[in-house]
């Protein structure tokens, strides 16, 4: 839809918006005056429509979403983040999975089963090659895959994996337990990550992984596994420096494990029991995996978006906004009628018009700020978070000069919260800031109601905390102010439920942006205390992250 149509679209679906801004400071207090919310609608809108095609890397969808954040930025005021230039090339293989070849069986003596493509496993590799197979290896259910000394954990003790296949389970053993002696409890750590699992499978020599998807502790149903890893999956050029990759990664539905080992006399549910335990021993199932992918493999590049606000007093230390520009994209269908656009309302044009309004009300400040402010919407976050990997990696301001951040990941539009939700709650100093900011707004900070998602480790503030970065991630609250906590709570399961990762992710005449407009206002004032001192926020003692920054520092 062209940029008029969906102009008047977005009047029709909004009237009220435009004739007069919510938001008023009647309603919110501490409200910056240079956020509007009909501009941050009208921004969602263009992102999220059928025009950009789910702004995929790589596709035409791209080049729109790249001319308008440039131009965006520009009218915001910003000069560019990149020298001349608000484009970081970011080098990206894409890699699509052929799903009429792709194969998965289990062979136990004379007898073999084969897996369904999409229905029944997905599978991929992180390695850039055409073809990747496993042939008869040895199949070893072990536990949640998890090596943790502090926690004086190793699910792979006693066991040579060298060529085999790990079988495990999602999340940690923290999560069934619910005991906050065990882990982090029903939060999940990094051990709980599926990323963690293949890095780990790898380090201990073995082939594959296995993950066995179940809903709650995933915190995501089939249909999310089946549309984030079949098709087109991307990756970062390889290095001789880089860790080792399993040749093969893949999700089987938990029915199939089910009857897998019922097949070997084994009995998921004991098996998952025995995994709770830290004497747990990794158990052979009987069954030797045979799998293949096929890829088409294309080399080019994808883009960072950045503009700058330089600093007046101090313009080598930064505050880094950040938010990621790319969705799912569009898949192919026999059926003409079927919605095949991931438009990514949610996820996450809410997060880039955010920081498109954070930008707008920086450049109004009368005097600048102290320190320089950066503004970044990164690439390929569906795909791994490489965008942000490859900033990481290669920044403007140094990470040791990168003094916090701030992460805007899918903002839920159910209206106005009384509290504020902190994804990783209790990591830093920056959540001091924002209980500070949110008392203005009348407004109480939260842990998040869904620890064991670990989100804290799926979005792109990751590639900053791991280099040792203070990085602030909130979400909308749920305790909304006329309907209570349970619809907030509601509204949210629904959204994962239904929408996530869907066609369906889309703008509706449903939303309700003026929570969203109070939580952008509470993100600029963070980074506002930040900018406007000399002050450096820490990791809280016991943080993962705070001996790398630490020996990060001069």
């Amino acid at each position: 839809m062209p940029y008029k149509l969906i102009l008047m679209s977005f009047i029709c679906l909004f009237p009220a918006l435009v004739v007069a801004e919510i938001a008023s400071v009647s309603e919110t207090k501490q409200l910056n005056k240079n956020l509007r919310a009909n501009r941050f609608l009208e921004n969602v809108s263009i992102l999220s429509s059928d025009e950009f095609g789910g702004r995929a890397p790589m596709t035409e969808g791209e080049k729109l979403t790249l001319d308008f954040l440039e131009k965006k930025f520009r009218e915001a005021g910003l000069e560019p983040l990149f020298g001349d230039s608000f484009l970081q090339p970011v080098p990206l293989i894409s890699m699509t999975v052929n799903s009429e070849t792709a194969s998965m069986s289990f062979t136990r003596g004379p007898n073999s089963k084969s897996l369904v493509y999409a229905d029944e496993f997905v599978a991929w590799t992180q390695r850039v090659e055409p073809r990747v197979s496993v042939s008869d290896s040895e199949i070893v259910f072990a536990g949640y895959g998890v090596v943790a000394p502090e926690y004086d954990w190793n699910d792979y003790k006693g066991i040579d994996m060298t060529g085999k296949t790990a079988l495990v389970l999602v999340n940690d053993p923290g999560f069934t337990l619910e005991n906050e002696s065990v882990f982090r409890g029903k939060a999940m750590t990094y051990y709980g990550r599926w990323t963690y699992k293949l890095e780990e499978a790898a380090r201990q020599g073995a082939s594959a992984v296995i993950l066995v998807h179940e809903t709650a502790p995933a915190s995501y149903g089939w249909d999310t596994v089946r549309n984030s890893w079949s098709g087109t999956d991307f990756a970062l050029p390889q290095t001789d420096s880089a860790p080792p990759t399993v040749l093969l990664g893949s999700w089987i539905q938990l029915d199939q494990a089910t009857a897998l080992l019922s097949e070997s006399g084994l009995d998921l549910e004991e098996l998952k029991k025995r995994a709770l335990s830290p004497e747990f021993e990794p158990v052979p199932i009987g069954f030797t995996l045979n799998a293949s992918v096929e890829n088409d493999i294309k080399r080019g590049e994808s883009y960072n978006v950045g503009g700058l606000l330089a600093g007046t007093e101090s313009p080598d230390e930064a505050f880094i906004y950040m938010a990621h520009w790319d969705h799912i994209g569009t898949r192919e269908s026999d059926d003409p009628s079927e919605d095949v656009i991931y438009n990514g309302a949610v996820d996450n044009a809410t997060g880039v018009s955010a920081l498109i309004e954070l930008a707008h009300a920086f450049t109004a400040l009368p005097t600048g700020s102290l320190r320089s402010v950066a503004f970044l919407a990164v690439t390929a976050e569906e795909s791994g978070k490489l965008g942000s990997e490859w900033y990481a990696a290669n920044p403007v301001f140094p990470m040791n000069k990168t003094v916090a951040g701030v992460n805007m990941d899918a903002m839920l539009q159910y209206g106005r919260a009384r509290d504020v939700t902190v994804v990783g709650f209790g990591s830093s100093e920056l959540e001091d800031i924002l209980r500070y900011a949110a008392r203005a707004q009348e407004r109480e900070v939260k842990p998040e109601p869904n620890p064991e998602r670990g989100s804290y480790y799926r979005s792109d503030h990751f590639a900053f905390a791991k280099k040792g970065v203070p990085m602030l991630y909130i979400k909308s609250g749920v305790d909304n102010r006329k309907l209570g906590e349970e619809y907030g709570l509601e509204k949210s399961r629904e959204y994962y439920a239904i929408k996530y990762h869907q066609p369906a992710d889309e703008v509706s005449d449903e939303w309700d942006p003026r929570g969203m407009m109070e939580d952008i206002s509470l993100l600029f004032e963070v980074g506002l205390d930040v900018v406007d001192s000399e002050n450096w926020p820490q990791w809280y003692e016991g943080n993962e992250f705070r001996a790398i920054r630490d020996a990060s520092m001069p």
